[in-house]
């Protein structure tokens, strides 16, 4: 990689960390291609990013965002995973590293805030944006169906009193 190589992959990882929710670093400890891929897939289902980088780049990457207290995790073999939400990529690898032993959670970030391993473990446990905005609008339904069955209610007890008169009559 050459020395223009090497400065696009940190303006661009640097690009992806400005906008990013939050960080998790993790270790890989022999991960297979196949798991690998796999986790990737996942992460890029779920709308995260798992990026394996040099650590040196990174640190230079670092430099400039929220995320320059993370860097003193870069160590060994290890890759960034990104996200926009501040939960997605936690709890994609959280959830990733209950199925393998290959891969280990060192710590990560949420702007400012450095996290350790039990406090993306924490953040993994979170409900997504997603799943807030979904609990939000339930709860705004609700009363409105409510709303909507009591307001119906008395028109169909009327419908069925003049139903029981109309088969009164014709009998």
């Amino acid at each position: 990689m050459d020395r223009n190589e090497k400065a696009q992959v940190v303006t661009d990882l640097r690009e992806t960390l400005s906008g990013a929710g939050a960080v998790v670093i993790t270790r890989n400890l022999g991960m297979t291609v196949a798991q690998s891929t796999a986790l990737r897939n996942k992460m890029r289902e779920a709308g995260a990013a798992y990026k394996v980088t040099k650590n040196r780049l990174a640190k230079i990457a670092l430099d400039g965002t929220p995320y320059t207290g993370i860097g003193d995790m870069l160590t060994g073999p290890t890759a960034l995973a990104t996200s926009d939400d501040a939960v997605t990529a936690a709890k994609v690898i959280v959830e990733f590293a209950k199925t393998t032993d290959k891969i280990e959670i060192v710590g990560g970030g949420m702007g400012d805030t450095v996290l350790d391993v039990a406090g993306v473990k924490a953040l993994a446990e979170l409900p997504s944006l997603d799943e807030l905005r979904a609990k939000i609008v339930g709860l705004v339904q609700a009363p409105a169906t409510k709303l909507a069955q009591i307001a119906a209610a008395p028109a169909g007890q009327l419908a069925r009193v003049f139903g029981a008169y109309a088969a009164k009559d014709a009998a």
